[in-house]
């Protein structure tokens, strides 16, 4: 495995379902474009929606775009990517993303968003993985955070792996000031 500190690569998770017309399809094209300038390379689950906008924000800032995709789906991954890697299942495609991953970016999403978000925050939470940061962007995150810790057992400790960034350009602002540190 590669060593933490000189990995690289940050992975967006958001929904596969919006269009390029949606608030986070056009949020998904700024952050591949802003990663790419910060010096990271990007990657997704490779198909469509956020992942496409992300993959296409960074491979027109000409940065290296990596799809991991999945052997189930039958879809074309998005025509943006550099690099595809594919895996076996969905289990298999998140152990790739969050492993091989220096950080990771969430933007709004449904279930699947929801299930990679979990998975990265309890490995963290967990100290399953070395410290990284899990940033959640837009206004919707802070309130499905706080709805989870009313209805569920999340401690103050458990919020100290999540930043919430209002944008794109906050959400680099973050990553570059963790990567001072």
């Amino acid at each position: 495995m590669i060593e933490q500190d000189a990995r690289k690569r940050i992975t967006v998770f958001g929904g596969s379902r919006c269009g390029s017309d949606s608030p986070e399809y056009q949020e998904a094209l700024l952050l591949g474009r802003l990663l790419v300038e910060a010096g990271f390379e990007v990657a997704s689950g490779g198909y469509y929606g956020v992942m496409e906008a992300i993959s296409r924000g960074a491979h027109e800032a000409g940065g290296h775009v990596i799809g991991v995709t999945m052997n189930q789906f039958k879809a074309a991954p998005n025509p943006y990517l550099k690099k595809i890697e594919p895996s076996a299942d969905f289990y298999a495609r998140l152990q790739t993303l969050i492993l091989e991953s220096a950080g990771y970016i969430a933007l709004r999403g449904g279930m699947g968003t929801i299930t990679e978000i979990s998975l990265v925050w309890n490995k963290l939470a967990m100290n399953v993985l070395p410290p990284r940061p899990l940033i959640l962007v837009g206004e919707c995150w802070p309130r499905a955070i706080q709805c989870l810790r009313e209805h569920l057992v999340i401690s103050d400790d458990d919020l100290t792996h999540l930043s919430f960034a209002a944008d794109a350009k906050e959400a680099v602002a973050l990553l570059r000031d963790r990567r001072t540190k």
